[in-house]
C-alpha cells in the first residue's frame, strides 16, 4: 500500500480544486557542504512526492548566498541524489540563474510602493525592531519611489559600502510576525560568487529569492522544513506582489533530528577543516557520502526515512533505527565470511602435520540461492582472544581449560593447555580434536554449549578493520550549545585494528561488497583504503522497534 501523509492530503485537496494540475516540486540545497541524513528527509519528500503524483521535481542549487559555496559541493549533491535513486532529468538550475529577473522584480516593487531603500545601520535596525507591544520604526519608509529606485540602481553599480543601504519590503511594521516587519529583500555584499564572480555586489535574501525562483520554475508545492512556517506569510506576500503567473503553495514538515548526531553544516565543516574527522566522507559523519563509505546502502536509508515518516511536529529519532534498517537488509543479503580480529594461536596436537582439508560453509543461510564456499582447515588455527580464558568466569562456554568447544562447521576440540606470558596474556593454546566430529556433531550425543569461529593460520590473509561508534557521546545534541559541541565528541568513535585475519576467499573482495563477519558484525571494504574493512554495524544492539 502506498504511504500517505498530511502533505499528500493538502495536494489531494489542491488537485480536487484544480483539475489537471501537474504536481511540480523542487529540492533546493545550498552548495556550501555535503548532504547529510537530515537533508535526506527533505530530498525524499520532494522527489518522492513528485513520483507519487506523476509530476516533476527540480534540483536547484540555492546559491543566493555566495559565502562558502563551491562546485565541489554541487557535484557531491548530484552524486548523493543519484545514489539514492532519484533523478531531476533536465531540470537542474541555480538560484543565481534568476538574479537578473529577481532584480527587475525588486525594481517593480519599488515603483509600486511596496519596497524602499533603507539606510539604517545594523545596530539601528536592531534598535528600531520593536517588540510585541511596540512596532518597528524606519525613518526611510516614506522615501519617494524615484529616490529609492535611484539608490537601488546605484547599490547595484557598487557605489556604496557594505551595510550602507538595504532594500526592504513595505509590509507592516506592527505585525506580530517579525518576519513581516518590513523585512530586508536585498543587501550589499562585495564577495566572489562561485558562478557569477564579481558581477553582482547586491544579493537577494532567501525569503525574497526563494518564492520568485519557485514561481519562475512553475513549482506548485514548495515543501520545506518547519522553521519556515513563520516565514510562510512572507513567502505568500512575495508570491502575491510580483508579476509571475505561478502561485505555489508552501507546506512545512518537521525536520529530522537524530540522536548522537549534529546536523549543523557549519560544525560539520569545522570538523573537516580542523582535521577532527577524515573529510566530509569520514564514516562517522552523518553525511550521505560518509554513510555510503561506511557501508550503509541507499535502500536502508530510504527505509529509515520511510519508517520515520512525515510529521508536523519536531521529534528526536533514535539513531539505532538507522542501524536496524541496514542490519535488516544485510542480514538478508550480505555474504557470510570469517574474520578473527584479535588472533590467538591454537595448536591441535592430534591433527596431522601438513594436512589441509576443506569444510563447506553457507554463504548466507537466509538465502537458499547463495550457495556455499570451502574454508581450509589445518593443524594451527586462529581464534579470537575473547573466545578463550585461562580463568573463565561462571557460564563461560567458550575455550577454557579442560573444556570442549565446537569450531564452527568443523571439529569439536578440548583445551589441554593455555600458555601465557609474564603479564598473564594468552600466547598459545593447545587442544585435542575429536576427529570423528567433522560436521561438528558428537557421535555419542554429548552436548557442546559453545561454538566459536576460527581460521587456518597457514591460509588466512591479513587486513585492517575500522570499528566505528557514535560520533557524539550525548544523545540529544539539540540541547547543547553549538559552542560546546566539541566537548561531546566521542574519543572512542573510531578504533583501527591492524592485521586482522580473514578467510582466503576475501582476497577477491571488491570495494562496495558487504559481508557479515560471523559473530562480529557487518563490514565493507573501505572506498579509500583497499586493505581496510569498515564495520557498518554490529550484529545486534539494544534498539527495539
Amino acid at each position: 500500500m502506498e504511504s500517505s501523509n498530511f502533505i499528500h492530503d493538502f495536494i489531494d485537496e489542491d488537485l480536487l480544486n484544480n483539475p489537471g494540475m501537474k504536481i511540480h516540486t523542487r529540492f533546493p540545497p545550498e552548495p556550501n557542504g555535503y548532504l547529510h541524513i537530515g537533508h535526506c528527509k527533505a530530498l525524499v519528500i520532494d522527489f518522492g512526492t513528485a513520483l507519487k503524483y506523476g509530476g516533476e521535481c527540480n534540483l536547484r542549487m540555492d546559491d543566493t548566498n555566495p559565502a562558502k559555496e563551491d562546485t565541489e559541493f554541487v557535484d557531491a549533491i548530484k552524486e548523493d541524489i543519484h545514489w539514492l535513486g532519484f533523478d531531476w532529468g533536465d531540470r537542474f538550475f541555480y538560484g543565481s540563474d534568476y538574479f537578473e529577473t529577481t532584480y527587475q522584480l525588486a525594481e517593480k516593487l519599488i515603483m509600486s510602493g511596496d519596497a524602499y531603500v533603507c539606510e539604517l545601520s545594523a545596530d539601528q535596525f536592531r534598535e528600531y525592531r520593536g517588540d510585541l507591544s511596540t512596532p518597528a520604526r524606519s525613518p526611510y519608509r516614506d522615501r519617494p519611489a524615484e529616490e529609492s529606485l535611484d539608490l537601488f540602481r546605484r547599490m547595484r553599480a557598487g557605489e556604496f559600502p557594505e551595510g550602507k543601504y538595504t532594500l526592504r519590503a513595505k509590509i507592516d511594521l506592527g505585525s506580530g510576525n517579525f518576519n513581516m516587519r518590513d523585512p530586508v529583500l536585498y543587501r550589499i555584499r562585495y564577495i566572489d560568487h562561485h558562478r557569477q564572480g564579481r558581477k553582482w555586489c547586491i544579493f537577494p535574501m532567501y525569503d525574497f529569492a526563494h518564492p520568485i525562483q519557485d514561481m519562475i520554475e512553475g513549482i506548485t508545492h514548495s515543501l520545506c522544513s518547519l522553521e519556515y512556517e513563520d516565514h510562510r506569510p512572507l513567502y505568500n506576500w512575495v508570491r502575491d506582489h510580483v508579476d509571475l503567473p505561478a502561485k505555489p503553495r508552501q507546506i512545512e514538515f518537521a525536520r529530522l533530528n537524530v540522536t548522537h548526531t549534529v546536523m549543523s553544516k557549519r560544525f560539520l565543516r569545522y570538523l573537516v577543516e580542523t582535521g577532527l574527522v577524515d573529510g566530509w566522507d569520514d564514516p562517522r559523519m552523518p553525511t550521505l557520502c560518509g554513510l555510503r563509505r561506511r557501508g550503509f546502502t541507499a535502500a536502508s536509508i530510504l527505509d529509515f526515512i520511510e519508517r520515520v515518516g512525515v510529521a508536523k511536529s519536531n521529534s528526536m529519532v533514535d539513531i539505532g533505527l538507522l542501524d536496524y534498517c541496514v542490519r535488516e537488509e544485510l542480514n538478508r543479503t550480505a555474504a557470510r565470511r570469517i574474520a578473527v580480529l584479535d588472533p590467538v594461536k591454537v595448536v591441535i596436537n592430534n591433527y596431522p602435520d601438513g594436512k589441509t582439508e576443506y569444510f563447506e560453509l553457507p554463504n548466507n543461510p537466509n538465502d537458499e540461492n547463495a550457495g556455499t564456499r570451502k574454508v581450509p582447515f589445518s593443524k594451527v588455527v586462529y581464534i579470537d582472544r575473547d573466545d578463550v580464558s585461562a580463568d573463565p568466569p561462571p557460564k563461560f562456554f567458550r575455550m577454557k581449560p579442560d573444556g570442549e568447544v565446537r569450531l564452527m562447521g568443523a571439529y569439536i576440540v578440548k583445551c589441554n593447555e593455555i600458555k601465557t606470558d609474564a603479564d598473564g596474556k594468552i600466547t598459545e593454546v593447545h587442544c585435542e580434536a575429536d576427529l570423528e566430529t567433522g560436521n561438528g556433531m558428537p557421535a555419542d550425543g554429548r552436548k557442546i554449549k559453545g561454538t566459536i569461529h576460527w581460521l587456518s593460520a597457514a591460509h588466512c590473509i591479513k587486513a585492517d578493520a575500522a570499528l566505528y561508534d557514535r560520533l557524539f557521546t550525548y544523545p540529544n545534541m539539540n540541547e547543547i550549545e553549538s559552542s560546546e559541541y566539541e566537548k561531546y565528541l566521542n574519543p572512542e568513535s573510531k578504533k583501527l585494528i591492524k592485521d586482522v585475519c580473514l578467510e582466503p576467499s576475501m582476497k577477491d573482495a571488491k570495494q562496495g561488497d558487504k559481508f557479515q563477519f560471523v559473530r562480529l558484525g557487518y563490514f565493507t571494504l573501505d572506498s579509500k583504503n583497499e586493505n581496510v574493512y569498515n564495520r557498518i554495524v554490529t550484529l545486534k544492539d539494544s534498539f527495539k522497534l
